[in-house]
């Protein structure tokens, strides 16, 4: 029953008041990305959700459009903007998927949503993180986020659509604020970003 009729209650009402909560805090953020980044402070992507369909995620662009001589954007780290750096260390960057929440994409609690070109890459075990919405945060976000590999996340993913409860969303939403405030595990080390997966790692 939680699964499927009460968990999707609990996002929609607790994304509609994130919302309206931190909306001075969301109008600041915009405003300052937006001198950033040129008038661009959101980024769009599509990413696969449940049943790997496709939606757009929103998240707060934390990195410029520059591009070197040959106009190939620069690296990932030459392009973090000092307040993207600080938004993305903040995780402030995930507050747009309240939006997507609101909407039905996706929900407060869940596998994080990867790129598309990663659905060809998955085992048959590993495709199973698709059996549920996508989340804001995750039991993989909560047990070492960009800090471990691609096999270990994905495992924890599975692990979470087995087990998805009441008390279980409850643990990871309340050691999620514990994480941000330490900034643990933003990214692998000596990357800005986390690596790219290729079906190995």
């Amino acid at each position: 029953m939680y699964q499927n009729f009460l968990k999707r209650i609990i996002d929609f009402s607790v994304a509609l008041f994130a919302l309206l909560i931190l909306s001075p805090l969301f109008i600041v953020v915009m405003i300052g990305l937006y001198f950033a980044n040129d008038g661009k402070p959101f980024f769009f992507q599509r990413r696969p959700g449940k049943n790997e369909k496709l939606f757009s995620i929103i998240k707060f662009k934390t990195m410029n459009d520059k591009k070197d001589a040959q106009g190939k954007l620069l690296s990932d780290a030459e392009r973090l903007t000092p307040i993207g750096a600080f938004v993305r260390k903040t995780s402030l960057d995930e507050l747009p998927q309240l939006i997507n929440v609101l909407i039905g994409d996706m929900s407060l609690i869940g596998p994080r949503p990867l790129l598309p070109q990663y659905l060809l890459l998955y085992n048959d075990n590993q495709k199973r993180r698709h059996n549920v919405r996508p989340g804001i945060t995750g039991w993989a976000q909560v047990n070492g986020r960009n800090a471990i590999s691609w096999t270990k996340k994905f495992e924890l993913d599975v692990w979470y659509v087995d087990h998805i409860s009441f008390a279980t969303d409850l643990k990871v939403f309340f050691t999620t604020f514990k994480k941000v405030f330490k900034s643990e595990g933003i990214s692998q080390e000596g990357q800005a970003t986390a690596e790219a997966f290729n079906g190995n790692n």
